[in-house]
C-alpha cells in the first residue's frame, strides 16, 4: 500500500492537480473566513461560523470530486489499469493507497485552515475552541466520506469529467436528503433519510462535543465505499 500511496501523492503534485486543489480550497475558505468571521469580529459583531462552514462544505462538494476523479478513471483511460491489477499488492491495499493519498492532500489543506483560529483568539475575549475544533473534526470526517465516495465513482468510469460530475451528484443527494425531513410525515421515511444524510451527523460536531456514534458512521461510510471499490476491481480482475 505504501508504494501506491507514494505514487499517488507524487502524481497529485507532479500533474499540478494537488496545487490547484490547495490553492482554490485555501482561497475560498480564506475569503469566506474573512467575510463571515473575521470582519464581524473586528466590527464587534457576532461571528457567523455556521455560514462559514456551510461554504466550506459546498466547496468540498465541488473540489473533492475533482481531486478524486483521476484516481481510477485515469488508469483505465491510459491503459495502466492492468499494471495495477497485476502488481504484487492486494486490491484492498491498492484502493486504500489511493484513498489515503487523496485524504492526505485534503487533511493538509484543512490543517492549514486551523491557523485562522489564532485570529479568532486575538479578537474574541472568550473564544469557544471546543466548538471550533468540533467543526474541524466534523469537516474532516465529512471530507473523508466524500473522498471514499469519489474514489468509488471514479472506479466505475474511464472519463474523469463523468467521475467528477457523478460524484458531485451523489454527494448532493446524500447531503440534501436530510433537508427533506421537515416536509415528510412518515417517521420511518424520515429515519431512513436521516441515516443516509451525511450532513445530519456533521451537525452533531457543531456543539463542541465529540460524537462517537457520528464518527463511527463516517468510518462505516468510508469502509463501505472502499469495500465496493475493491469489489468492482475484483470483478474486473477476473472478467
Amino acid at each position: 500500500m505504501t508504494a501506491i500511496y507514494k505514487r499517488e501523492l507524487r502524481a497529485y503534485f507532479s500533474t499540478g492537480l494537488g496545487y490547484v486543489f490547495c490553492a482554490v480550497f485555501l482561497g475560498l475558505t480564506g475569503f469566506a473566513f474573512s467575510m463571515f468571521t473575521l470582519q464581524p469580529a473586528i466590527g464587534g459583531s457576532d461571528m457567523s461560523l455556521p455560514v462559514y462552514y456551510s461554504i466550506v462544505i459546498i466547496a468540498l462538494v465541488v473540489l473533492l470530486p475533482i481531486l478524486t476523479m483521476k484516481s481510477f478513471a485515469e488508469e483505465r483511460k491510459s491503459k495502466t489499469e492492468q499494471l495495477l491489477l497485476t502488481a504484487p499488492v492486494s486490491l484492498t491495499s491498492m484502493v486504500c493507497g489511493k484513498f489515503f493519498a487523496a485524504l492526505t492532500v485534503f487533511a493538509g489543506c484543512l490543517a492549514a485552515t486551523c491557523s485562522y483560529y489564532t485570529v479568532i483568539a486575538l479578537y474574541c475575549e472568550k473564544p469557544n475552541f471546543g466548538v471550533l475544533y468540533g467543526y474541524i473534526i466534523g469537516i474532516f470526517c465529512l471530507g473523508s466520506a466524500f473522498i471514499a465516495i469519489g474514489i468509488f465513482v471514479s472506479a466505475l468510469t474511464q472519463n474523469q469529467l463523468s467521475a467528477a460530475v457523478g460524484t458531485m451528484g451523489v454527494l448532493i443527494v446524500m447531503i440534501g436528503v436530510g433537508f427533506l425531513n421537515s416536509y415528510i410525515d412518515s417517521i420511518f421515511v424520515r429515519t431512513v433519510l436521516s441515516w443516509i444524510s451525511l450532513y445530519d451527523r456533521f451537525e452533531r460536531f457543531c456543539y463542541g462535543q465529540f460524537d462517537f456514534v457520528a464518527l463511527l458512521y463516517y468510518i462505516s461510510v468510508c469502509f463501505a465505499f472502499i469495500f465496493l471499490t475493491v469489489r468492482v476491481y475484483e470483478k474486473r480482475r477476473w472478467a
